[in-house]
């Protein structure tokens, strides 16, 4: 299998999950040409950093014919799917229309996993492991990992330059109200009266989803030596988090701070707090340990 093609949508931490099985991947098939379809500003963390040699968007307009019933297939997309000796796709495909046109293009070795995480089914990560191991890949690991290039981390060394070690970078939002902390608890955590308010140098990480919350933080911080990064580039943001100490949500960014194995990952939750630390993620374990804050 020379040329292997990954289809993956989802969102940050849906793709974060299925690293466990694409690092199965390319250890068992190290010389393969791999590439990942899927949304380029995510997949971005695989390309040319160990997982993939290149990426295409999944909003590549002609793709959209496709998702389609008997549909005419662009002739350039239909040769390119046909050149894969193995195409692993995990799109959400209930009537078989992709994976059908797929196989209208010439695709032969069509591997389908899940679209989405069952509940009371184990682990994610071992859930999206499943292809593999319909292919004899036996996947142990089940630590996502990251892997910056060397110029995300010059990005980062230079981005940090003006910010003492250590450094605390913290996520307030996630793109879900459910899953937030209030933001009150975190203004409390580094008040003056908290147990961390040695922590003076702080890092809050945002995104387009978060900007309110950030806004917030930046008037109540505006005194404070305090550096916003701001809707940075996922394969930078990685390299910035394996310089720091992170704080965050259940949420895509927490997994990326998670896929750099050195640091600390605590998950704050509305309903009291609970703390993940890396090896509890690397063991793909559910239980957390209970930690006052």
């Amino acid at each position: 299998m020379n040329r292997i093609l990954l289809i993956r949508g989802g969102a940050i931490g849906d793709f974060i999950l299925t690293l466990p099985a694409l690092k199965a991947l390319r250890d068992a098939r190290p010389q393969a040409q791999i590439e990942i379809l899927g949304y380029k500003h995510i997949a971005l963390l695989a390309e040319k950093r160990f997982y993939a040699q290149a990426v295409r968007s999944i909003e590549y307009g002609p793709l959209a014919r496709f998702f389609a019933r008997n549909s005419e297939l662009p002739a350039e997309l239909a040769d390119h799917f046909a050149s894969f000796d193995l195409v692993v796709s995990y799109l959400y495909d209930p009537d078989q229309i992709f994976e059908t046109n797929l196989r209208r293009s010439g695709v032969e070795n069509l591997i389908c996993g899940p679209a989405r995480i069952a509940e009371n089914a184990g682990h994610a990560a071992r859930q999206l492991a499943r292809p593999m191991e319909e292919l004899g890949i036996n996947v142990v690991d089940l630590a996502e990992r990251i892997f910056p290039s060397m110029e995300d981390r010059e990005f980062a060394r230079q981005f940090l330059a003006s910010v003492r070690q250590p450094i605390v970078a913290i996520h307030p939002g996630s793109g879900s109200t459910e899953k937030n902390w209030p933001l009150e608890n975190w203004i409390g955590l580094f008040s003056p009266s908290s147990r961390f308010a040695d922590f003076e140098r702080l890092l809050v990480i945002s995104g387009e989803a978060d900007k309110a919350q950030t806004d917030q933080l930046e008037r109540e911080w505006k005194n404070r030596d305090v550096l916003f990064a701001r809707n940075l580039p996922l394969p930078c943001l990685a390299a910035v988090l394996e310089r720091s100490i992170f704080i965050g949500h259940d949420s895509g960014i927490s997994a990326s701070g998670c896929g750099r194995r050195r640091q600390l990952h605590s998950t704050l939750r509305p309903h009291g707090s609970r703390c993940l630390g890396a090896k509890e993620r690397e063991r793909a374990s559910s239980q957390a340990t209970k930690r006052q804050t």
